[in-house]
């Protein structure tokens, strides 16, 4: 039942702009399983899904699939799409997102298996990241730069 469910999930968001958990849990009771929201948060995290930016500015939920290289680089996309700013304090970087954003970013950056993170906290709007020095808060700045348009 749960391989179904979620295969019916990815085909779900592949073909409709999906914004909410409850979005999607509706529509899959509309296709006959019963879910609650717990069961939709951990088909979520299983199935790697994120949200990216839409051109109209609303949020939808995607798969995040494909080669590393691939998945390098949606990674990259989520946080160029939900970047707004970021600034530091000695060893914590604070990413300012666009609203809404701010866990799909830290999920990205947590995916990118950056060194100098070692956790990060996220709000609606703002993440925190705890690096482990001055130094490599520096660094991952830069680094981090070298992803965003110029």
């Amino acid at each position: 039942m749960k391989a179904k469910r979620q295969a019916k999930l990815l085909e779900l968001i592949q073909n409709n702009d999906i914004e909410t958990q409850e979005e999607l849990s509706d529509r899959l009771e509309r296709e006959g399983y019963q879910v609650t929201q717990a069961t939709i948060s951990r088909d979520i995290r299983e199935l790697k899904l994120t949200k990216v930016a839409m051109s109209n500015g609303r949020q939808k939920y995607t798969a995040l699939s494909g080669t590393a290289e691939d998945l390098t680089k949606k990674y990259e996309r989520v946080f160029r799409d939900g970047f707004v700013s970021m600034d530091m304090a000695q060893n914590i970087l604070v990413i300012k997102t666009v609203s809404g954003m701010a866990m799909a970013v830290a999920a990205a950056l947590d995916a990118m298996h950056l060194h100098e993170i070692v956790g990060s906290i996220a709000g609606d709007d703002t993440v925190m990241c705890a690096i482990r020095s001055v130094e490599d808060t520096h660094a991952l700045m830069n680094r981090l730069r070298g992803i965003l348009p110029m």
